[in-house]
């Protein structure tokens, strides 16, 4: 039996290496994200894509980009599925010898990003663009589509105006829709990453239950949860934990050094943690000692209009539909938003896409789906999440999710039913 004709509902595989069981192919995970990036660009009137967005880089090389857009480094995906890759010194160096699926690694001139910003020189800056581009259009040469227009995933004005001194024709917003109509679906194997960092978030939730207690800092809980996270090597690009009144609204400063006390309301938000580049965001809320009737009543309803939503995500669900299970700023359970002010919502009642960045497709939120919705795919994964005030504290509580044949996969395990209960 291989991996794809498993039971998606099995459980999570290791993280190591082994030959005694199928677990996530790397080589397989590469191979197939490439060739869907490939099959989209090839639906199109371009000739090549350039790919400067870190993720993007990430979905056709393989090659770990931290899931920013540093633009020292950038690749080339021509319609005939050759991929060039540029990179800093170093980085390319490592590359050769270490990405053998890669056939055409060269160094960068970095056009856009730290190296002109910090030159301080308008000159500098213009030669940088200028060589970048001249690099970039010699491969394309090299490759047969220097007469072809060219995508362009970012839409720098003086980059895109470097190409066209080299009459190449380009298109920015065709490209930057054709690696998220790539990337909106995943395959098994990127569903799998995300169940593995999902348990690794899932750690990390124990070791606040084994470690917090009153007296503690929040910092000093979320450092703890971080060298597990790290334990299990993950990539920590976000997260925080917060306790009582920094529970309601959310503290700006996210963890700060206040002193967690009984009675306090904490929760974790595992979010950007990453697996093979596949990002969690992952809310659980805890009690220190048992919680009140108000606090578990806050939950209880944080947790229905969760579950609201996931039942209706399925194939062919729009997006419009599935918001509504949010609050509304009219619901029995939103008197604490500001009259009208939707904006408030964001970030707080809503789904998004999850992947090799934090927000992917598909979007769900009350402030912009009623009016521009979008159809729902199987093999798309999210992050629903909402909220709920209980006094001075608040509750949060989110679940990761893929989208099957006939609704979702949850995809985090962490008990959900009732707020974790932290004994001292």
């Amino acid at each position: 039996m291989t991996f794809y004709e498993r039971d998606y509902m099995e459980g999570t595989l290791g993280t190591q290496a082994v030959d005694w069981e199928e677990r996530i192919n790397t080589q397989r995970l590469r191979e197939e994200r490439k060739e869907r990036a490939l099959e989209r660009l090839r639906e199109t009137d371009l000739g090549a894509m350039l790919l400067v967005s870190d993720p993007n880089i990430r979905y056709v090389t393989g090659l770990a980009m931290t899931g920013g857009s540093g633009a020292d480094h950038y690749t080339l995906l021509t319609e005939n599925g050759d991929i060039v890759h540029w990179d800093t010194a170093d980085h390319a160096s490592n590359q050769r010898a270490n990405c053998p699926w890669l056939h055409d690694i060269r160094y960068a001139c970095p056009g856009l990003g730290n190296v002109p910003r910090a030159s301080g020189s308008a000159s500098a800056r213009q030669f940088l663009l200028s060589t970048m581009a001249e690099t970039v259009h010699e491969a394309m040469a090299e490759y047969g589509v220097a007469d072809e227009k060219l995508g362009v995933d970012v839409g720098n004005r003086g980059l895109l105006e470097a190409f066209e001194d080299r009459g190449v024709e380009t298109d920015p917003g065709t490209a930057q829709s054709v690696m998220e109509d790539a990337r909106k679906v995943k395959t098994e194997d990127e569903i799998e990453c995300l169940r593995q960092v999902a348990a690794i978030c899932e750690a990390g939730f124990q070791r606040i239950t084994d470690s917090a207690r009153p007296g503690m800092r929040e910092n000093e809980v979320w450092g703890e949860a971080v060298e597990e996270l790290w334990r299990h090597g993950a990539f920590v690009g976000g997260g925080y934990l917060t306790s009582g009144p920094n529970t309601w609204p959310k503290h700006q400063a996210n963890t700060t050094d206040r002193a967690i006390r009984p009675g306090d309301l904490v929760y974790a938000d595992f979010y950007n943690i990453g697996y093979l580049g596949y990002r969690s965001c992952y809310y659980r809320t805890f009690s220190m000692g048992e919680p009140t009737e108000e606090q578990k009543e806050a939950y209880e309803t944080a947790r229905d209009n969760l579950y609201d939503v996931l039942e209706r995500i399925e194939p062919g669900a729009t997006t419009d539909e599935i918001a509504q299970g949010f609050p509304d700023m009219e619901g029995e359970h939103a008197d604490y938003y500001d009259a009208d002010e939707h904006w408030q919502m964001t970030t707080n009642h809503w789904a998004h896409g999850l992947g090799l960045q934090l927000y992917e497709v598909p979007l769900i939120w009350r402030g912009l789906s009623p009016d521009h919705p979008i159809e729902i795919e199987e093999g798309m994964t999210m992050a629903v999440e909402t909220q709920e005030p209980a006094g001075r504290q608040g509750v949060r509580v989110e679940e990761m999710v893929v989208v099957r044949e006939n609704g979702v996969e949850i995809l985090s395990q962490w008990p959900v039913e009732e707020i974790t209960v932290i004994n001292h």
